[in-house]
């Protein structure tokens, strides 16, 4: 039971996290934060409707998901977006490790690298709005501020 909690926790703060950067962020911020929410949808969606395929279901929605945060990464070339990429790699490698084994995946180093990756990801994208968002303030400042 306690799974359950920390799991809507961390959906909880990721769907928060999306929104911040919707509401704040630019262009890279504001596009990973729709791939996040397609994200969390495809994978809570996968979980109650297919249960015993949840795994190949989590292991291609980090794949694509993957996917198409690289070509935003391509795109518009933000520090942050490497380490949301960093965090990608090291997911879809713990899916195809736990695949590959035939590992059971409800166990706790499942969970914990689970959690903790998908909480990176989601700081990354809070880190990076938060920079777009004060780089933006400081150019409004500084076209409005009278010359020396």
């Amino acid at each position: 039971m306690p799974d359950v909690s920390i799991r809507l926790l961390i959906n909880i703060f990721s769907v928060l996290g999306a929104l911040f950067a919707l509401w704040k962020g630019g262009p890279a911020e504001r596009m990973t934060a729709g791939i996040v929410f397609a994200n969390v949808l495809v994978g809570q969606t996968g979980s109650l409707l297919a249960p015993d395929s949840d795994d190949v279901i989590r292991l291609v929605n980090d794949g694509l998901t993957a996917m198409v945060l690289l070509g935003v990464t391509v795109r518009y070339g933000a520090l942050w977006m490497g380490g949301v990429m960093l965090f990608f790699a090291a997911q879809f490698a713990m899916h195809s490790y736990y695949m590959v084994t035939e590992r059971p995946t409800g166990d706790y180093l499942n969970a914990l690298i689970n959690n903790i990756d998908f909480s990176g990801i989601i700081w990354c994208l809070i880190i990076g709005t938060a920079v777009a968002w004060r780089r933006r303030v400081r150019l409004a400042r500084g076209k409005t501020t009278p010359a020396s």
